[in-house]
């Protein structure tokens, strides 16, 4: 098959033909549903992508521990899936969620709860939305 048929088939198709990466992991990026706020980027394996769209909550997997985990099994910070979409070329799934709580495990709101800012010398990071809403020490004790 040539390529511009390849190609074609994965961004004209309605087939959901996920291009997992040579680890079989799937990048996912997942917003606020309302609104619009980047919460987390994770990423779903095979298993952690079917149980989604199955349940309508958000599984990914865990590269550090290689295991699955739905998001909010032990701190409650649950998400639930609103709407989930994938990119022209099947390699990213976007899912939009009703966030419950934190979606960060250091217990802010966002996973990106840091900006860059240039200071003559690269850059450096400043905290912005860095309120927590749980203390990790109390949720994730090891």
């Amino acid at each position: 098959m040539s390529a511009s048929t390849h190609s074609h088939d994965l961004e004209e198709a309605l087939a959901f033909k996920p291009r997992f990466d040579a680890t079989g992991l799937i990048v996912c990026v997942a917003t606020d549903a309302d609104s619009g706020e980047v919460l987390m980027v994770a990423y779903m394996n095979d298993e952690a992508l079917r149980k989604t769209i199955a349940t309508g909550e958000a599984w990914y997997y865990s590269r550090s521990r290689r295991a699955l985990w739905r998001k909010g099994e032990v701190s409650g910070q649950t998400q639930r899936v609103v709407e989930m979409r994938t990119d022209c070329d099947q390699d990213a799934v976007w899912i939009r969620v009703a966030q419950v709580g934190a979606a960060c495990h250091t217990g802010r709101r966002t996973c990106f709860y840091r900006k860059l800012e240039a200071d003559g010398s690269g850059a450096k990071l400043v905290f912005v939305a860095a309120e927590r809403l749980f203390d990790p020490e109390n949720i994730y004790r090891k």
